[in-house]
């Protein structure tokens, strides 16, 4: 088994009620991730607008998958724990073995999705996040 943390992957738990309020939401994030990390880029519903598409926070997202904390556990609105992993890949001078850390990325995903929502924190903070489809 791969070891996390080599593969630059973070997962956290998290543990407090998630409310709209910001104060209570940001409680319950732990230290890593804040609310107004960008998870994605949410594509303009008319094909035909020239807009940029417009960034979704942490925040946002959790609130789309109604999350709330029970018994120490961040839930989706179905009742199944969320978990947040921190990807990799914005290398200015990537690795030489980055195409095996990115598929051992996306293989441990896809493991955890068949337990968790994941929610996919974009290793690009400032605003270069690519368009995720």
């Amino acid at each position: 088994m791969l070891k996390i943390f080599s593969l630059g992957l973070m997962l956290l738990s998290l543990g407090v009620p998630v409310t709209s309020n910001s104060d209570s939401f940001t409680a319950c994030l732990p230290g890593e991730v804040k609310p107004e990390m960008v998870v994605m880029l949410e594509a303009n519903q008319e094909p035909t607008s020239a807009a940029k598409p417009k960034p979704v926070t942490v925040k946002q997202r959790l609130l789309q998958l109604k999350a709330y904390c029970k018994d120490g556990k961040l839930l989706d609105g179905r009742g199944k724990e969320i978990r947040f992993v921190q990807l990799i890949g914005c290398w200015g001078n990537p690795p030489e073995d980055y195409q095996e850390q990115l598929n051992q990325q996306q293989a441990e995903i896809k493991r955890l999705k068949t337990k968790y929502t994941v929610v996919q924190i974009s290793c690009a903070q400032d605003g270069a996040v690519k368009l995720i489809s």
